[in-house]
C-alpha cells in the first residue's frame, strides 16, 4: 500500500509541480496515473520512490514513511525509471547480479527469477553483452527484469511500456495482473489512454500537479457519459480543469 498525505514539490518556488496530493494506493490493485506531459506523474512517482524530497507532506510504502525511514521503505519497491539508460558498461548479466547483490537475494531464487524473467521479456540471449549496444527497448526489459528481480511486495513504474515490442508489453501486463492478483501493489504512469483503460483497477487524472479524478473506469465514465471513450472523458476533465482546449463535442 503507498499513502500519500498532502503532498507537495516545487522546483521554482513558486508553482507546485505536485500540489496538496492525497491518495491511497491500494494491496491488490493495478493504479494508473493518467495525465499530460508536465502533469506531475514523474515528480510523483519521483517522491514516492525517495529521490526527490518533500516540500510538505508524507509518503508511506508498506508502513514505512520513505523519508523518516528510507532504507525499509526502498527493500520493499521496485521503482523503474523513465529513462533505461544507465551502467552503460555492463553486461547485462553483470548489471543483474549487482542488483541481486543489493537486494540480498539469494543465488538458487536469483538463477530462477533471471531465467524467468529474461524469457518472459525476451533478452536471454543477450545477457554477456555491453549494455550500451543494446536498443532502447532492451534496455527497458533489462531495466524491468532487474526491478523485479527481488520479488518486492510494491511496483512503481514510469511509462514502463515505452519501448517495448507488443509481446514484451503483453508479458508486463501478465506480470503486474499476477502481482495485483496476489495481493500486492502496482502502480505506473502512462500517457497511453487505450493501457489505462484496459490494465487498470482504477485511475488518476492528474493535471498541473492536481489530482482531478480517482476511481474505476466505470465510476468516471458513470460521472460524464456512459459510452464514452476514456479518451474523451480524459480530454473534458483536463478542459474543465482549465488546462485544455474544449473537447470536440462538447458545448459546455
Amino acid at each position: 500500500m503507498i499513502e500519500l498525505k498532502n503532498v507537495s514539490k516545487s522546483y521554482d518556488g513558486v508553482r507546485n509541480a505536485v500540489d496538496d496530493l492525497t491518495l491511497d494506493i491500494r494491496d491488490g490493485e493495478i493504479f494508473v496515473f493518467l495525465g499530460p506531459n508536465g502533469a506531475g506523474k514523474t515528480t510523483t512517482l519521483k517522491l514516492i520512490a525517495g529521490l526527490l524530497s518533500l516540500d510538505q507532506g508524507s509518503i508511506a510504502v508498506n508502513g514505512y514513511d520513505i523519508e523518516q525511514s528510507p532504507l525499509e521503505a526502498k527493500r520493499r519497491f521496485a521503482f523503474v525509471p523513465d529513462n533505461p539508460d544507465t551502467f552503460q558498461r555492463m553486461k547485462g548479466i553483470e548489471y543483474l547480479r549487482f542488483i541481486g547483490d543489493i537486494y540480498g537475494v539469494g543465488s538458487k531464487d536469483r538463477e530462477q527469477r533471471v531465467l524467468d524473467l529474461t524469457h518472459r521479456f525476451g533478452i536471454q540471449d543477450v545477457m554477456n553483452q555491453m549494455i550500451r549496444t543494446y536498443s532502447h527497448g532492451m534496455k527497458q526489459k533489462l531495466i524491468l527484469t532487474g526491478a523485479l528481480l527481488h520479488d518486492p511486495e510494491t511496483w512503481i513504474l514510469d511509462e514502463p511500456m515505452t519501448g517495448l515490442d507488443p509481446a514484451s508489453s503483453f508479458q508486463l501486463k501478465q506480470l503486474m495482473r499476477e502481482h495485483a492478483d496476489a495481493g500486492k501493489t502496482v502502480l505506473f504512469s502512462t500517457h497511453v489512454l487505450e493501457v489505462a483503460e484496459k490494465v487498470c483497477d482504477r485511475l488518476s487524472v492528474i493535471d498541473n500537479g492536481r489530482l482531478l479524478f480517482v476511481g474505476t473506469m466505470g465510476e468516471l465514465k458513470k460521472r460524464f457519459a456512459e459510452d464514452a471513450s476514456l479518451e474523451s472523458l480524459f480530454l473534458r476533465l483536463v478542459y474543465e480543469s482549465g488546462q485544455g482546449e474544449k473537447p470536440e463535442g462538447h458545448g459546455r
